[in-house]
């Protein structure tokens, strides 16, 4: 934990010995009473905290939060996700919060097993905690929005009408992702979609045009499924020749996209 993540109202209340936090701060970086460490507010400023109180059962904590170290503005960049075993949802929900992805859209596929939507991952809320320690990493306080969706159909369907749309495909892309340009770049394709429009949301104006970039389950894309992908306005693209793991071609896919839209800077 590079950055100590408290929920809102978190940071007035006792911090059990036993929660992962305070393991942290005595157990790693050995912080005793009065001494700073760095902490933040889930999608709200950063700023210095330090224990005040230690017993039997808890942490009492002391604070500054500084107005001028707010949440970073989200990402332009959204991460489809075919459904994969929950281990390797964990990994992709923590890397892609640490990349700086601005929203994670997670789908049923095809090739995807039933389970994998069922998953308490999902259904008790643990996804969160992999977003929580994926914003920690990075030293940041803002959570990408994760949403899940029944089926690939549903999650296009959702889309911004007015943004760009690449997809990781290993058979059929002539393109590599690393040849693609983002639409604000001198040299972008005509056939790639235009900036948002003045109607676009206010968000999505503040941060950029809005990218999506599709990847699929551990199995790939159906042949159905890339046709739906190409009716729905995406480019195949590639990571080149060879087969990488799911959780691998996401941060490989989202670096390259971050890079080609200045994020990395």
């Amino acid at each position: 934990m590079n950055l100590i993540l408290f929920e809102p109202g978190e940071l007035d209340r006792a911090l059990p010995l036993d929660d992962p936090r305070a393991v942290h701060l005595l157990a790693v970086l050995k912080r005793r009473v009065g001494e700073p460490f760095d902490l933040g507010v889930v999608d709200g400023p950063r700023g210095k905290g330090w224990i005040t109180e230690r017993d039997d059962c808890s942490l009492s904590l002391g604070y500054r939060l500084d107005p001028d170290e707010a949440a970073a503005a989200p990402s332009p960049v959204s991460l489809i996700v075919g459904l994969a075993r929950p281990q390797t949802m964990r990994r992709i929900l923590r890397d892609a919060t640490t990349l700086g992805v601005g929203e994670l859209l997670f789908a049923a596929t095809e090739r995807g097993e039933a389970s994998y939507r069922a998953s308490s991952l999902w259904s008790s809320g643990e996804y969160r905690r992999h977003l929580v320690d994926g914003a920690a990493q990075a030293f940041d306080t803002r959570l990408p929005a994760a949403r899940l969706f029944d089926s690939l159909a549903e999650c296009l369907a959702s889309l911004a009408p007015q943004s760009a749309r690449l997809a990781l495909d290993n058979y059929e892309a002539s393109l590599p992702l690393a040849g693609w340009r983002a639409p604000h770049h001198p040299n972008a394709s005509p056939s790639e979609p235009p900036p948002p429009s003045p109607r676009s949301n206010s968000a999505d104006r503040a941060s950029g045009p809005r990218v999506y970039l599709a990847v699929g389950s551990e199995r790939g894309w159906t042949a159905a499924e890339r046709e739906l992908l190409r009716a729905s306005g995406f480019l195949l693209v590639h990571l080149g020749k060879r087969v990488l793991r799911a959780e691998s071609a996401c941060v490989a896919g989202l670096t390259l996209v971050l890079a080609r839209l200045d994020r990395l800077q």
